[in-house]
C-alpha cells in the first residue's frame, strides 16, 4: 500500500486504517512517517519511507517540500508486487509499479494544490505568478502518472471526485464512499435542544464566515466546534449568540451531534465526514449543494433564493440544500428547515448514515480489488 504521508489521523488515514485491518501483512510506502501519529494498525505494517523522511524538521514542514514530492515518490520501486493500493491526494498514485502489477488508486481528490483549489493554496497576484512554473510542472507530472500504464483502476470517494478524475486525467472512476465510524455515534432518545452546530476547520473554503453572519441576522444559538488559522479573528467578531468550544473529544462531539437541531454545512467538500456523523446521530444537515454533500445528504428542500424554494418531497429525507454560499441563502434555509422540522425522522436519518459504515466500505472496496484482479488475470 502507498500513502502520501503519515503525520496525523485525518480522513485519508482513516481509510488507510481500514485497509490495514484487512491487509495486516502488507508493506506500506510513504513519503514521511511520524510513528504514533496515526493508528496501531497502520504502525503495525512494514513501513518504508522516502529520503524526505531523513530531512530535519520534515515532519512539521513537509508541505514546503512539495517541489520534491515527484522525485521522492519515484525513489520507490514496486516492480515485484502483484497488487498495489494507493490512497492518494498528492503523489502516492504516481509510485512506479511493475508492468504486470495491478495498481488501484483510491483517489481522495486529484492534487488540489495545482488543480481545483490552486487559488486557495497559492493565492493570486505575484505569489501565483512566481508559482506558475511549479504548477505547470506538477500538472504535467500528475497527468503523465495517471495513464493506464501507471494506474490500472481509479476509485473515487465521491461523484464530484470522479468527475475531477475524468476532467483532469481523462479516466473513468468507480465510486466507493470512505468509511465513517458511525458505531460510536448514536441518536438521542430526547428531543433536540435549541441550538445549531457547526464543525469548523477555520480555513477559507470552510466558510465559517458566512455562517457567523447568517446567525448574527437570525439571532439563533450556534455552537462552533474546532480550531484553525482564522478562528481567533472570527471569534473576536462573532455575535453573542455564538459559542466557540475549540477542539473537543470525539465523545463530546458525538454528544453535540445528538443534541443539536441540525448541522450547518456551508462548505464544498470532496466527501465530508461531519455530514455523515451528524446523520448517524439522527440529526438533519443544512448543506451547501455542492461536492460530497450531493452523495451523503437526501434533501427535502432545495433553497435557490428567498423566492425559490423547491420541495422535493424526498422519502427518508436527511436534510436540505441551499444553492448559493451567501448569508442570505443560509438564513432562508434555516427558516425553511424550522418550518419543516417535523418532516424529518431521526431513525430514517440514522438508517441513511449506515450506508457509509466501515463494514460497508470494506465490502465495497474488496469487490473493486477482486474485479481488478480478475480483469488482469
Amino acid at each position: 500500500m502507498v500513502h502520501d504521508w503519515l503525520t496525523g489521523m485525518r480522513g485519508g488515514e482513516r481509510v488507510l486504517h481500514q485497509l490495514a485491518l484487512c491487509n495486516p501483512q502488507a508493506d506500506l510506502y510513504t513519503l514521511i512517517h511520524v510513528p504514533g501519529s496515526t493508528s496501531s494498525a497502520i504502525d503495525g505494517l512494514r513501513v518504508h519511507t522516502s529520503p524526505l523522511n531523513r530531512i530535519p524538521g520534515a515532519a512539521l514542514h513537509y508541505r514546503k517540500l512539495l517541489p520534491l514530492f515527484p522525485w521522492a515518490i519515484e525513489r520507490f520501486r514496486l516492480d515485484d508486487y502483484d497488487l498495489v493500493i494507493s490512497v492518494s491526494h498528492a503523489v502516492a498514485k504516481s509510485v512506479p509499479v511493475g508492468a504486470k502489477t495491478v495498481h488501484l488508486d483510491y483517489c481522495l481528490t486529484p492534487m488540489r494544490y495545482v488543480w481545483d483549489q490552486a487559488d486557495a493554496y497559492l493565492g493570486r497576484g505575484l505569489r501565483r505568478t512566481c508559482a506558475a512554473p511549479l504548477v505547470h510542472y506538477l500538472r504535467r507530472f500528475d497527468v503523465s502518472r495517471s495513464t493506464p500504464h501507471h494506474v490500472t483502476r481509479f476509485i473515487a470517494i465521491s461523484r464530484c471526485v470522479a468527475e475531477r478524475i475524468q476532467r483532469h486525467y481523462g479516466r473513468l472512476a468507480s465510486v466507493v464512499h470512505p468509511p465513517v465510524e458511525i458505531e460510536r455515534i448514536q441518536p438521542s432518545t430526547r428531543d433536540p435542544e435549541d441550538f445549531y452546530l457547526l464543525v469548523g476547520g477555520f480555513v477559507a473554503y470552510k466558510r465559517e464566515d458566512l455562517v457567523l453572519e447568517a446567525f448574527r441576522r437570525l439571532g439563533r444559538r450556534l455552537v462552533v466546534v474546532g480550531d484553525g488559522p482564522t478562528r481567533r479573528r472570527l471569534q473576536a467578531a462573532a455575535p453573542a449568540n455564538v459559542e466557540f468550544t475549540g477542539r473537543i473529544a470525539d465523545a463530546d462531539l458525538a454528544d453535540l451531534y445528538a443534541r443539536c437541531r441540525a448541522l450547518i454545512y456551508p462548505q464544498e467538500e470532496d466527501f465530508g465526514i461531519a455530514a455523515v456523523e451528524a446523520q448517524a446521530a439522527g440529526r438533519p444537515v443544512i448543506a451547501f449543494a455542492r461536492g460530497g454533500a450531493l452523495d451523503t445528504v437526501r434533501p427535502l428542500l432545495h433553497i435557490k433564493g428567498a423566492e425559490e424554494i423547491h420541495d422535493l418531497e424526498t422519502a427518508g429525507a436527511t436534510g436540505l440544500f441551499f444553492e448559493h454560499q451567501s448569508p442570505e441563502d443560509l438564513c432562508v434555509a434555516v427558516l425553511a428547515f424550522e418550518k419543516n422540522a417535523e418532516r424529518f425522522d431521526a431513525r430514517q436519518i440514522r438508517g441513511h448514515a449506515e450506508l457509509f459504515s466501515c463494514s460497508r466500505f470494506r465490502i465495497d472496496f474488496q469487490r473493486e480489488v477482486q474485479s481488478a484482479l480478475a480483469e488482469s488475470a
